[in-house]
This record gives C-alpha cells, sequence and structure tokens, in this order.
C-alpha cells in the first residue's frame, strides 16, 4: 500500500518520492496512475457532440529542426544548468550579449537538450541574413514551414501552423529587427499555448513575460587574471572554460598541438587579452596551425591597440571581438583579403565556382585576383575559421558561408575598399547568367530552377537592384517570386510580382509574371484574381506570338477555370494548350500537359478518353518528370482505374506513388485516400476507415485541402464504411487511424497491396486475429506477449511514456522490454521494429462482422 503521506499522483507530499510496501505495491500504483491519466486524455481529445464542430488540430511544423554540430560544446556547464530550470518556466527567454559571445550555439545546446529537441520539438529561425522587417513574418514562416493555404497569409499562417501543440522556437540573431521580433513574439505566444521562444539577440524583446540572461565570457582561471599564476599547473589552467576552448579549437587546427608547462602561460595570456570571448578564441586558435603562439599574442596586441585607439567610446568587448576579426584578416595576404571581403556579398553560402565568378578580377584596391586562385583561398580561408562549411544541400558540392560577424567585417572592409559596388555587380552578372544559361522548361513554376540553392543571395540581389534602374532586376525577382510560389510563400511571391508588373515593359517577362501570379492568387482562393491574371497572361502572349509562352499562360487559365469548379471550360484550355506545346517538339512538356488534360477530362466524367491520354505521356513522364510530376500523374492513373472499377489496377498505382515518395508529404495522402477508397470497395470497411482517418489527421498537420472532386470521393466513401459497420466499430477503426503516421502509417497501408493480395481472404486458422481483425503471421513469435504488446504500440508510433500508461507500465520497465525486443529480432531503430510489425500482422475482416 501507498504510504501516508503519499499524494495521489504517485509522489509523496511535499516532492520526495513515494515509498511502497513492494514491488507489487509500485506496479498497482503505477496502474492506477496510468488509468487516471489515459481517461483524463480520452475526455481531452473526445469527439465533439451535436452542434459543437470539432477544432482543426493544428498541422505539424516541417521546418528543418535544429542544425547538427559539427565540433564539440565546451564549458558552460553551469550556464545550461540555469537554463534548463529557466526554460521549465518561462515562455519566453532571451539571451543576450555581445557578437561573438556563443550566444548562438549556447541556445542551440540548451534546445537540443529539450524534450523532443532533436527529433523536431525544436526549430531554429536564423534572422541574421534578413535585412527588411516587413519580411520577418513570411521568413519565420519559411523557416517553420508554415505554408500559406486557406486564405491564410503571414502571422496567421504561422499561428495555425504552430496551433496548441509543444514546440521550442529559437529566434536567431534579432538584434536588427527587435521591434518587429518583440511584436511576433508577443502575438505568437499569446494565440499558442504550446509555444516557447528562445531568442539571442543584443538587446532585450521588453515583451512581458520575458526572461532575459545575460550570457557572459567563458570562465577565467587565476593564471588569466592576474600576473600571480606562474604556479598554475596546466591542470588547474584546464579547469578555466577559454583554456579549454582554446586548446580543443587548437587540436582541430594542429593535430600536434599539446597544452603543457611550456605554453600553458602563454595561451592564458591569449585567452585574457580576448576577454574570453569564444568567437575570437577560436580565430586566436585556428591561427596555431601556421603561427607559433608567441607571433599570435603579440600581432594580437597590435591590433588591440589600434582599435582601441579608434572608437573609444565602443563596448569593451566589442573593441575586443572586432580586433580579432581585424587582427586575423590582416595576417592574410593582399589576394586573400580580396577574397575575404568580396565574400561578404554571398550572405546565403557560396561554392567554389560561385566565389571565383564574384571574387575574381580586379577592384578599386588594384588587387587582381585570378579565378585559379580562388579556390585556395577559400580552402585557406576555412582554415583560419574565417568561413565554415555547410552541411546542408549536395553532399558532392562544397559549400560555405561566413558568420554573420565576420560578414558584417567583411562588408565593412569591401565598402572602404571602393569595391563594393563592383562586387555587388559581379554577383548580379553571376545569378543573372545562371537564370538566362539554363534551358527554360514550358511551364517553369512548378519545377525547380537553377537558383533554387541560391534563395537567400537571390533575396539580397533582389533587395540590391529593387530601387536602382538595374534591367536584372526582372528576370531575378520572378526567378526568388518562383523560389516563394514553390515554398506555399505566397503573399511575398505576389508582392514581388507586382513590383515585377509595375517594372516588366516586355511582353516575355510580363507574360511570365502574369501566368505566376494567376497560379498563386489560385492557391490563395483568390479566384477573381487568378482568372483576371490569367486571361492578361494569354492576351500578351498572343500579342507577342510566342508560342511557349502562350502554353504557359493557357496551363494558368485552364488551372484557374478549375480551381472555378469549370471543367468544360478548362477542358476546351487544356486542349488548346497541348495543341500548341506539340508545336514546340517537347516530348516532356507535351507529356505534363496531356496529364493535365486527362486530370480535366476525368472532373467531366470522360475516364476512357483520359485513360488513352494517359497512356501515352506516362512513358515520358516515367523517363524524365520530377518526382512531383510523376507522383501527381500516378495517382492520376489510379484515380482513372477507379472510375472503371478496375480496383487491383488502382491499388498499384496508389502503392507505387508511396514508395516514390519519402515521408509524411502532400504527395503521399492523395494515394493513401486512393487505398481507402479501394479497401472500401472491396468490403475491408475498417481497413477503409483507418486509412481515412489517418490520411485526414495527416491533412490536417501538413495544412492542406484536396481538390473538391476527389474530396467527395474520398468522404462518401467513408460514409459507405460507416454505414456497413457498427457504430463502436466505426470509431475504434477511426481512431486506430488516426494513430497511425510516418513509418508505421506506410507500413499498414502497403502490407495489403501487389504480391500479398494473392493472400488476402484466406483466412483459415493458421492466423489469429486480434479485435481490431489483424491477423498475426504464421511463423512463430519470438517474443513474449507483453513484448509483442509492446512492439506493436511501437509501430503505433507512441512513446516510451505512452506506452507505459496505456499497459500500466513504468517508463523503465518499457525500455527494458525494448531493449529485450531489440535483442531478440536483431534490430535497433524503432522505425525496423514498426516495420517488423507489419511483416507480422495482416488485417482481414471477419467473415460477417462488417455490417451491423
Amino acid at each position: 500500500m501507498r504510504s501516508r503521506d503519499e499524494s495521489r499522483d504517485g509522489r509523496a507530499r511535499g516532492g520526495r518520492p513515494a515509498r511502497y510496501c513492494s514491488g507489487a505495491c509500485r506496479q498497482r500504483a503505477f496502474r492506477e496512475r496510468a488509468t487516471r491519466e489515459r481517461a483524463g486524455s480520452e475526455r481531452a481529445t473526445r469527439e465533439p457532440t451535436a452542434g459543437h464542430p470539432p477544432e482543426r488540430a493544428a498541422p505539424r511544423t516541417q521546418g528543418t529542426g535544429l542544425p547538427r554540430a559539427l565540433d564539440s560544446f565546451v564549458g558552460r556547464e553551469r550556464e545550461l544548468a540555469r537554463l534548463r530550470t529557466l526554460l521549465r518556466s518561462a515562455r519566453l527567454l532571451t539571451l543576450i550579449g555581445p557578437g561573438g559571445v556563443g550566444k548562438t550555439r549556447l541556445a542551440l545546446e540548451l534546445a537540443r537538450g529539450v524534450r523532443g529537441g532533436r527529433e523536431g520539438g525544436a526549430q531554429l529561425v536564423e534572422l541574421d541574413a534578413l535585412r527588411d522587417g516587413d519580411l520577418l513574418c513570411q521568413a519565420v514562416a519559411a523557416a517553420l514551414g508554415a505554408g500559406e493555404r486557406s486564405g491564410r497569409a503571414g502571422v496567421e499562417a504561422i499561428v495555425h501552423a504552430l496551433g496548441p501543440r509543444p514546440l521550442l522556437i529559437v529566434l536567431d540573431n534579432c538584434e536588427h529587427l527587435v521591434e518587429g521580433c518583440a511584436r511576433l513574439a508577443a502575438t505568437l505566444l499569446a494565440r499558442c499555448p504550446g509555444l516557447r521562444i528562445l531568442a539571442t539577440s543584443r538587446e532585450t524583446l521588453r515583451v512581458p513575460g520575458e526572461v532575459v540572461f545575460r550570457v557572459g565570457e567563458l570562465s577565467l582561471s587565476a593564471a588569466e587574471g592576474s600576473e600571480a599564476g606562474a604556479g598554475e599547473d596546466t591542470t588547474a589552467l584546464l579547469r578555466s572554460e577559454a583554456v579549454r576552448l582554446f586548446a580543443e579549437r587548437a587540436r582541430a587546427a594542429d593535430p600536434g598541438f599539446a597544452l603543457g608547462p611550456g605554453n600553458a602561460r602563454t595561451v592564458a595570456e591569449i585567452c585574457r587579452r580576448l576577454d574570453g570571448l569564444p568567437l575570437a578564441i577560436e580565430l586566436a586558435a585556428g591561427r596555431t596551425g601556421s603561427l607559433p603562439l608567441g607571433d599570435i599574442l603579440r600581432g594580437l596586441d597590435d591590433q588591440l591597440s589600434l582599435l582601441t585607439d579608434g572608437s573609444r567610446t565602443g563596448p569593451g568587448r566589442h573593441r575586443e571581438l572586432r580586433a580579432a576579426i581585424d587582427w586575423s584578416y590582416r595576417l592574410l595576404d593582399p589576394v586573400e583579403q580580396a577574397v575575404f571581403r568580396r565574400l561578404s556579398v554571398l550572405g546565403g553560402g557560396f561554392d567554389a565556382r560561385g566565389a571565383a565568378e564574384v571574387c575574381a578580377g580586379g577592384g578599386a584596391a588594384d588587387t587582381e585576383v585570378r579565378p585559379d586562385q580562388v579556390l585556395r583561398v577559400v580552402c585557406a580561408l576555412e582554415a583560419k575559421s574565417l568561413i565554415v562549411r555547410m552541411r546542408q544541400g549536395d553532399p558532392d558540392t562544397a559549400r560555405f558561408r561566413q558568420l554573420s560577424a565576420i560578414r558584417g567585417y567583411g562588408m565593412d572592409r569591401l565598402a572602404e575598399s571602393g569595391e563594393l559596388h563592383t562586387t555587388w555587380h559581379r554577383a548580379l552578372d553571376r545569378l543573372a547568367g545562371q537564370e538566362a544559361g539554363a534551358p527554360e522548361p514550358v511551364f517553369a513554376d512548378t519545377v525547380e530552377g537553377p537558383l533554387s540553392g541560391e534563395r537567400e543571395n537571390l533575396a539580397a540581389a533582389v533587395a540590391y537592384t529593387s530601387g536602382r534602374s538595374d534591367s536584372r532586376y526582372v528576370p531575378l525577382a520572378i526567378a526568388l517570386a518562383r523560389l516563394r510560389y514553390q515554398q506555399e510563400q505566397l503573399t511575398a511571391a505576389r508582392t514581388v510580382l507586382s513590383e515585377v508588373l509595375d517594372r516588366a515593359s516586355d511582353g516575355v517577362h510580363r507574360g511570365m509574371a502574369l501566368a505566376l501570379a494567376a497560379r498563386c492568387a489560385c492557391l490563395q482562393a483568390d479566384h477573381t484574381a487568378a482568372l483576371a491574371l490569367a486571361d492578361e497572361a494569354v492576351a500578351v502572349e498572343r500579342a507577342g506570338n510566342r508560342p511557349g509562352g502562350l502554353a504557359n499562360a493557357l496551363d494558368a487559365l485552364a488551372a484557374a477555370r478549375l480551381c472555378r469548379s469549370e471543367f468544360a471550360e478548362a477542358v476546351a484550355v487544356f486542349a488548346e494548350c497541348l495543341d500548341v506545346v506539340r508545336t514546340l517538339g517537347r516530348p516532356l512538356d507535351t507529356a505534363l500537359c496531356r496529364h493535365h488534360l486527362a486530370w480535366a477530362l476525368l472532373h467531366t466524367g470522360q475516364a476512357t478518353e483520359a485513360d488513352e491520354l494517359m497512356a501515352r505521356c506516362l512513358p515520358d513522364l516515367r523517363a524524365g518528370a520530377p518526382t512531383g510530376q510523376l507522383t501527381a500523374a500516378l495517382h492520376t492513373v489510379g484515380a482513372i482505374r477507379l472510375a472503371q472499377g478496375d480496383f487491383d489496377a488502382a491499388e498499384d498505382m496508389f502503392a507505387e506513388v508511396l514508395h516514390t515518395t519519402s515521408g509524411e508529404t502532400f504527395h503521399a495522402l492523395y494515394p493513401l485516400e486512393g487505398l481507402a477508397i479501394v479497401a472500401g470497395e472491396r468490403g475491408d470497411m475498417r481497413r477503409s476507415l483507418r486509412l481515412y482517418a489517418a490520411a485526414a489527421a495527416a491533412r490536417r498537420r501538413l495544412d492542406t485541402e484536396p481538390e473538391a472532386h476527389w474530396r467527395g470521393q474520398v468522404e462518401a466513401a467513408a460514409a459507405r464504411a460507416r454505414e456497413r459497420v457498427s457504430s463502436a466499430r466505426a470509431e475504434a477503426a477511426l481512431e486506430a487511424g488516426r494513430r497511425l503516421r510516418g513509418d508505421a502509417l506506410f507500413a499498414y497501408a502497403l502490407r495489403e497491396t501487389g504480391e500479398m493480395r494473392e493472400t488476402r481472404g484466406t483466412r483459415d486458422g493458421t492466423g489469429r486475429a486480434d479485435p481490431d481483425g489483424v491477423v498475426s503471421a504464421v511463423a512463430p513469435s519470438p517474443l513474449t506477449e507483453r513484448e509483442s504488446a509492446v512492439a506493436r504500440l511501437v509501430a503505433e508510433s507512441l512513446t516510451n511514456r505512452q506506452i507505459a500508461a496505456h499497459l500500466g507500465l513504468s517508463k523503465s520497465t518499457v525500455a527494458s522490454h525494448l531493449d529485450r525486443v531489440r535483442d531478440k529480432l536483431g534490430l535497433r531503430s524503432r522505425t525496423q521494429i514498426a516495420l517488423w510489425v507489419a511483416s507480422q500482422t495482416h488485417p482481414h475482416p471477419h467473415p460477417g462482422s462488417e455490417v451491423s
């Protein structure tokens, strides 16, 4: 039994752990607590009663999460412990301090330690490249993967994407946008109850409820803080965080570096002169590969004196940071200095080729850089910690960037040299050349363009040319608008296009901009504007006698007609578009146009004609279309097979789409719904309802809606399934479907397709059905009954805590069961366990049980 002073939550009053008289008593207490928690959860998630519509679940943000640390985190143990305590109670925690003190790195280390931080429970939003405060909401939405849908834009799109779910946002580098960040943080915290914000800035946001934590320098030892340190040994010095950081980074630059009695005092003095600032220490440590410690110390002395004299009123730490960067800059040779400062215009990063195109050539400083010198200099700058390598993107292409503080210093030097505008013009020529040099597809708005990896550089180039009379502005702005459109940042795209239409004088770019603006308006359900823009685009392209542009404009016009449910008119426009495209001799574009026409024909009930078109275009699409266009075409074929009553062929198409897609994405939702319809047509009503509920839950997480025509088919199939099973079984199937996600959902959706179809309906006593109609495989399982139950719940994407609550166990007991499951099956990850469970079980209906 529980001790007398134990509370109902299983803990003793006053916060002490509860005492139990036996192990059985402990297990009983866990089961009672799990029952109470489960009952509370069921009350919170119970279906709404009549007259109270269900709230739409918030979509899961699809941002990039937290970047992986590329080197070790040194020191700050006390700060991290204090910050973890603050973050438990504070919804807005701001780390403030001078540039280079390590605010960003400390914030990321703190966020990684938050529960679920490494699995998407924390998201990083970097603001250092953003200069226009009016674009703050769009930048945050893009970083979080919050697209503009259903007429929501700006703050509304972010609020809807976040919803009530727990999430930590790391809002990094707020100081240059402090007022906008303060307003946005206040709004999001007021409207998103599960949100916490961890901000870094050089000044406070001054938002009610904000908790401010000042990040100071790394700790210094007695030897570093005074002259009376001659007797301090190396072990004592290593208690200094600053010395530990220097030693760690020096070993990275020079593997032979070792801290010992002969150099410890010099290292300590370097760290003292740099005030323990992490960025300055790392820059200095990076020079150990080429300079002895004494030269590093002497060089730093000279630069500190110079910069202090130049700025007596600036904060001391800022002077020290600038001194470290300035000193590193002055240690470069003239060619390295030229490349370093010219790279500062590439805030979005660069590869070796891009660096050569921007940095090679002469300048006002009379420094000529040859193209063949740039790669060597880039490698040298990385070795000296003046640029860092970026880990995202193409793994076969090295990409680099300058940290924001260093880039700001480089930009100052570039302006002082008189090379600023010359360098910008080279950067603009590079981007414009990439855009003009790539072959232009007819339907360019829907495919990845040549500048897809240059989003930040492209945005900076458009901002630079926006107020100038520059012929490169219009094509670059259209390229930026296409990227915004493909990211579903529709308001930002239309804003750019509005200025383009004000400035575009030639028909080529005006027609492109009008067609893209029409597509944006379509997705924002602005049907009147979409039709008007598309009509004007067609008129402009007809007048210019440009077949490719006319085909693109007609495609946009047909899409606008489809959005208005004007199916017959859409078919007529798509047919004209196909006639135009066929004259161009471009097989892939012709195939895409045939697919679009087939989809419109299916809406008018002409499945046979649609099938003929897909038979002609699908081979070309399989051979050369991007993944998104191919998956859309496969879904169209599946929908045609459904209309023709060929359910096996429809199932094969939907399964192929699922095999083609990766993860829970927009393109995976249609085939999941298609498989739900197939299951219903075959009489497997509970499978139909499970897949329907799983797809609906995924749509809510991704905040996307299907076309009205397809939605009607899906809802009709779900309604038929509900009618044919008892209300209790229908509700159980729907609830099971809502729990399916990720790998478990894909495994369940695919387990009854293709090669497994011949086993359907052979329930002959070799398997046994659970209450949900899941039949175990013939092969005996090596797991115990409890281990099997844990594995099944892992396959349903439950966490250890949720499994413990479900089974009435402690979390540590669940972890022990999982360890034995992994050992017995030879599996390591939860995904592998989910796939193993899927391979062991196949859902079948009980004979006669589907009709209530």
